[in-house]
């Protein structure tokens, strides 16, 4: 544990730092203390991306070889700390308004937030197991926060009981491959498999592709998203169905590209049958939907194996995923912006589509912002959706998979039905709830995402996309 070793941590060590200071801080405090303490996480997320990608920040691997500094895992700590920011601000003013302030909300999204970033830079299997760990048991008691809420406590322990499922099979197929390995680091990994692959080794890979697959909601290891999202407060969804799959996929292409290059043709295998099996199974479903959030997170399963089809294509691939993910993220904060925004008189929010009804007739500005989001997410051209299933869609072609490229392309106009029917409702029905002011944190967040899908996506697609292609090079070496 040398000096660089630290450099090269040097964003992990401020938010882990300032994370038990600010816990102290809000000990002291206590929940009136809540605004200054949102405001202290924010700066902590904010100093932390700005030493990751300050240009001096050191790159490469340290802590005998535990922690990889690259560029992929800088580019994703930068998109995963702007994303924490904008969840605290949500938070603050969600659960201002519900009389429920607790300091700890911006504590957990900070140590969330430092898992995560442990995660995209994990260089072996325990440092794999650490990140993964910290970012889902604050994000289980995230999911659980709204004590006086029933749905809230049962999205929380639904979400831990298959959580620990998850984590016991991330732990055997570890535990399989160590020991047919004989070492835990990724590149170490990858020469063991190369001289000597075995049926260990193989079933291994197999117990670690479930358990990442469940943290990234892909089917057929989806079953707690629909009842998590519909159950746990709005802004920790926000932040559930972004951040935290955009670090489990860096990580899952990180342990498939890094320890097992060679057998690229074995879990491909398996990467495109769950791809195919989310897009699928998250279009059909969002058809059943009554409940908005429910419909989301369908939507996010169907994402998810959209996701996949990069990983399926290799090193070619990972300049897809990031871009994929950044216009992702941003139409999913502004449609989960969008949610918190629209309440019934009398303080309770809209959750059911059909309360959508006549949006357009009360309020014109949220009902052009939940058209353009929604048309992005669904692929219409020019939003922001487009071009990251564009990217997604080239890579898989790319790489010669025409064929699940194709079928991909099939479940997204299906998937299409149920965000015209959102549209539909908004813009051609009357209106069937009285509506209260949308606040302003929530609303200037929506308004911010849906210019970003158009026409500020042309700026970032100018800037980020040779960012993306940069960072991709090198990766899995």
């Amino acid at each position: 544990m040398n000096f660089p070793a630290f450099t090269l941590a040097l964003p992990e060590t401020i938010l882990g730092v300032m994370a038990l200071l600010i816990l102290v801080f809000g000990g002291f405090r206590g929940d009136k203390g809540m605004t200054s303490i949102s405001a202290l996480c924010g700066v902590a997320l904010i100093a932390a991306a700005f030493a990751a990608a300050y240009p001096t920040t050191p790159l490469g691997q340290g802590f005998n070889g535990s922690f990889l500094s690259d560029k992929v895992s800088v580019f994703a700590k930068v998109v995963i700390y702007i994303a924490g920011v904008f969840v605290i601000v949500l938070g603050q003013g969600y659960f201002d308004r519900l009389k429920n302030r607790r300091f700890e909300f911006p504590i957990l999204v900070l140590l969330a937030t430092l898992g995560m970033s442990m995660m995209v830079s994990a260089g072996d299997l325990i440092a794999l197991y650490i990140g993964i760990e910290l970012q889902s048991l604050a994000m289980y008691v995230l999911a659980a926060f709204r004590r006086d809420d029933p749905k809230s406590s049962e999205a929380g322990l639904k979400y831990f009981v298959l959580g620990a499922l998850a984590s016991g099979l991330l732990l055997y197929g570890a535990s399989l491959v160590y020991g047919f390995a004989g070492s835990m680091n990724f590149h170490d990994i990858a020469r063991a498999s190369e001289t000597n692959l075995n049926v260990g080794l193989i079933f291994g890979l197999v117990f670690l592709i479930c358990g990442l697959a469940f943290k990234v909601s892909a089917a057929p290891f989806h079953m707690w998203t629909p009842d998590v999202y519909e159950g746990a407060p709005t802004p920790v969804v926000a932040f559930a169905a972004g951040a935290p799959k955009f670090a489990a996929m860096v990580l899952f292409a990180r342990l498939l590209q890094t320890g097992f290059p060679h057998q690229v043709d074995q879990w491909r295998q398996v990467i495109l049958v769950i791809s195919v099996l989310s897009f699928v199974i998250g279009g059909l479903g969002g058809l059943m939907q009554k409940d908005f959030k429910r419909l989301l997170a369908y939507s996010s399963i169907a994402n998810m194996g959209y996701a996949l089809l990069a990983v399926a294509a290799g090193a070619s691939g990972i300049p897809a995923l990031l871009m994929f993910f950044c216009l992702y993220m941003v139409d999913n904060l502004g449609l989960f912006s969008v949610a918190i925004s629209l309440n019934k008189k009398g303080g309770e929010p809209v959750s059911r589509i059909d309360q959508f009804a006549g949006l357009s007739k009360s309020n014109m500005p949220l009902a052009i912002v939940l058209t353009m989001l929604s048309l992005s997410v669904l692929g219409m051209p020019p939003f922001g959706g487009f071009w990251g299933k564009f990217y997604i869609f080239g890579a898989a072609i790319g790489a010669g998979l025409w064929w699940f490229a194709a079928a991909g392309l099939v479940a997204s106009v299906i998937a299409a039905f149920y965000y015209l029917r959102i549209i539909k409702l908004v813009w051609f029905d009357a209106p069937v709830v009285e509506l209260e002011p949308a606040p302003a944190e929530s609303k200037w967040i929506a308004f911010a995402a849906a210019a970003f899908s158009f026409p500020g996506v042309i700026v970032f697609l100018i800037f980020v996309s040779g960012l993306a292609t940069a960072a991709a090079v090198g990766f899995g070496a």
